[in-house]
């Protein structure tokens, strides 16, 4: 499922000079990525092709050359081997094509994909036209990675996606999330391998899966791609969060929070736009590991979707389609 979708792994302020790199892991597999001397991203497997030895160890840097430190192999930034220091001239043949295997990677409103899928759809293909949706915000282009949290969720990932996919909770769980934005209008919209929910001003009873153009939002807007991203564009300065759910196992998963501002010096009303968002949040995870308790009871076998749960229809269906179900 994983191995199969385009999966965030970082955004290009990470990378705004020569040399500098980051690294990440996309289901299981280690990936590097990195701004080489002509300028260029690239990402490529984190693994030294001499020994399998996983190559980068820190987290991001700049560079000017990449080290194995097993048995010293060098790279270039661009992938291309430099020096294998263990092979003479003789022997150049045996590592002539010994460069970093690259990893198919995508770039849209400055958020930096990969796919290691060789065959997938390219990415602006896959959602259809949510790209074309994030640039009606003229400050996407501005925006740089200021932070990123992390927390355990004592939850299976699908658990969190579906709470993310609804809002019959909001008026329990969420009431300052309530109280900022018109729920009297909140509408959530099932697309092309994402969805989008938030305040519509132009409702349209008609509106189906490709006629979101018919609508328009106000205040937030909250994106979800399949399968385990959601992007959030809140109201107020220009800002954007993104969360990822990676599983751990079938009932633990790491949460990622990473929050995008025009500068790293937050101002008040930008700190105060993220303590909402932790909070809405936090409410979310408290709900999602008492729901996993559940899951393991004998007394719970199924749910039951409600008439506004078709963005979590949508989801359940494209898992069991992955799944060959």
């Amino acid at each position: 499922m994983f191995a199969k979708s385009w999966q965030l792994v970082g955004h290009v302020s990470q990378l705004e000079k020569t040399g500098q790199f980051f690294t990440a892991e996309v289901a299981g597999e280690p990936i590097l990525v990195t701004r080489a001397n002509d300028g260029v991203i690239r990402a490529f497997y984190n693994v030294c092709p001499h020994r399998a030895t996983k190559l980068e160890k820190k987290e991001a840097g700049q560079k000017k050359i990449l080290q194995c430190s097993y048995h010293g192999w060098t790279f270039h930034l661009d992938g291309k081997l430099n020096k294998a220091p263990n092979f003479t001239d003789e022997d150049s043949a045996c590592v002539s094509n010994c460069a970093l295997r690259p990893v198919r990677m995508e770039i849209l409103e400055s958020l930096i994909f990969v796919n290691l899928d060789d065959h997938a759809k390219p990415l602006s293909e896959t959602y259809g036209d949510f790209f074309e949706r994030l640039e009606r915000f003229p400050f996407m282009g501005e925006l740089k990675r200021v932070n990123q949290k992390t927390r355990v969720i004592k939850a299976n990932w699908k658990a969190f996606i579906d709470n993310y996919l609804e809002c019959d909770h909001c008026h329990v769980a969420h009431p300052g999330f309530v109280a900022t934005l018109d729920m009297k209008n909140y509408q959530i919209v099932t697309c092309d391998n994402y969805s989008v929910q938030g305040s519509v001003v132009k409702p349209d009873k008609t509106m189906g899966t490709t006629d979101l153009n018919e609508a328009e939002m106000q205040g937030g807007e909250f994106y979800w791609l399949w399968p385990n991203l959601m992007v959030t564009i809140y109201p107020g300065p220009g800002n954007m969060a993104t969360i990822q759910m990676i599983p751990i196992d079938h009932e633990t998963t790491l949460g990622v929070y990473t929050y995008y501002f025009r500068d790293e010096n937050l101002t008040q009303e930008e700190k105060d736009l993220v303590a909402f968002a932790e909070q809405v949040r936090q409410e979310d995870v408290e709900l999602v590991e008492l729901e996993q308790i559940g899951f393991r009871s004998r007394a719970f076998t199924r749910g039951v979707y409600s008439k506004s749960e078709k963005a979590i229809v949508q989801f359940h269906e494209m898992v069991l389609e992955a799944l060959g179900r």
